[in-house]
């Protein structure tokens, strides 16, 4: 993904390790894990979210409204055709 090799990696541990210090740095890794998994985790459950089938109620709500408004467009469509033809 970011094409970070080896060498890389101990450059960047070697500069964490200077600027966080030995103490601090197992913690700041945890917490960086815990970010991780939890973006993970939300990522997932949008995922599946997006992929599951909508409830018949929702998927009848929708059915209903664009009827109206495909109903709004016709009337629209009507009168400008009438006023077209007395024009």
């Amino acid at each position: 993904m970011f094409n970070i090799g080896m060498p890389e990696l101990i450059l960047i541990f070697i500069v964490a390790l200077i600027v966080f210090g030995p103490k601090r740095l197992p913690d700041i890794g945890r917490q960086i894990g815990k970010a991780v998994g939890a973006f993970k985790k939300a990522s997932m459950d949008l995922k599946e979210a997006l992929e599951q089938e909508p409830p018949e109620e929702i998927k009848q709500e929708v059915r209903e409204k664009l009827g109206i408004i495909e109903e709004k467009k016709e009337k629209v469509g009507n009168s400008e055709e009438n006023k077209d033809k007395t024009v």
